[in-house]
C-alpha cells in the first residue's frame, strides 16, 4: 500500500515514515501543501496522512482541493490543534479521521489499518482467499491454516492484491504500493516476489494477465 505523508516538521515525519515503512507500507513524504498536491497529480495514493499548519498551501485547502477533484482517497488529519472547532472543519472538509498531536506510533498504525479497511470495504480486519489469509495487525499470513513466513516486500504486495480479489492490478501499481521515492526497483523485482509468493502459498492463487498486470482469484 502506497501512503503519502504530507507534515513539514522533520523529527515527525522521518519518525512517522521510518513507523510505517516498517508496518511493509510504501511511505513517500512531502513538507508542504504545494509538493503535496504535485504528488497527488503524479501517483496514486491508498491513503494520505495530513498535517494542517503547513506552509505554501494550507492542509484544510490541500484537503478541499483533493475532494474537489472526486478523489475518494482516506485521509487522516494529523494536527496539534485539538479545538474541537478545527476537528470539525477537517472532518466537514473531507477527512476521514482525526488525530491529535502527540500520539503514539501504535494508535497512528491502527486507525491507517481501519481507513485502508473501510475503504476496501472490509469490517473484518483479517482478508481471506483462496484457503489464504492475511491479518495487517499482526502480520500473519495462514495458507490452509498453516502460517507461511512472507517477506516485507512479498507481504505488501500479497495485501495489494487481496484487498482487490478479482481486480487486475498492473505491475506498477504494485511496484507503487511497495516502494517509496528513493528506493531501487529492479526491473523484475515484482515478477520474482509474485514467484515467491505462488510458491509459499498455491501457485494458482495470482494469475497473470499478459500486458496488463495480476490479480488475485476471486474466492
Amino acid at each position: 500500500m502506497r501512503l503519502l505523508l504530507i507534515e513539514d516538521d522533520e523529527m515527525i515525519g522521518k519518525s512517522i515514515r521510518e513507523g510505517l515503512r516498517r508496518e511493509s507500507y510504501g511511505v513517500d513524504w512531502v513538507r508542504d501543501g504545494w509538493a503535496a498536491e504535485q504528488s497527488l497529480i503524479a501517483t496514486d495514493y491508498d491513503l494520505l496522512i495530513l498535517d494542517l499548519g503547513l506552509p505554501r498551501v494550507h492542509g484544510l485547502q490541500v484537503l478541499k482541493n483533493v475532494r474537489q477533484k472526486g478523489k475518494k482517497v482516506p485521509v487522516l488529519i494529523i494536527t496539534a490543534r485539538d479545538g474541537v472547532e478545527d476537528r470539525v472543519n477537517g472532518l466537514d472538509a473531507g477527512a476521514d479521521d482525526y488525530l491529535v498531536k502527540p500520539f503514539s506510533m501504535s494508535e497512528l498504525a491502527a486507525r491507517v489499518r481501519a481507513l485502508l479497511r473501510r475503504s476496501a470495504g472490509q469490517a473484518d480486519p483479517v482478508f481471506r482467499n483462496g484457503g489464504v489469509e492475511l491479518n495487517p495487525l499482526t502480520r500473519e499470513v495462514l495458507c490452509k491454516g498453516k502460517e507461511v513466513t512472507l517477506s516485507q516486500r512479498e507481504f505488501a504486495i500479497l495485501e495489494s492484491l487481496i484487498r482487490h480479489p478479482g481486480t487486475v492490478i498492473s505491475r506498477a501499481s504494485l511496484e507503487q504500493s511497495v516502494y517509496a521515492w528513493g528506493q531501487e526497483v529492479e526491473s523484475n523485482a515484482v515478477e520474482v516476489h509474485i514467484s515467491n509468493l505462488r510458491k509459499k502459498l498455491t501457485p494458482k492463487l495470482i494469475k497473470t494477465i499478459r500486458g496488463v498486470g495480476y490479480k488475485l482469484s476471486e474466492q
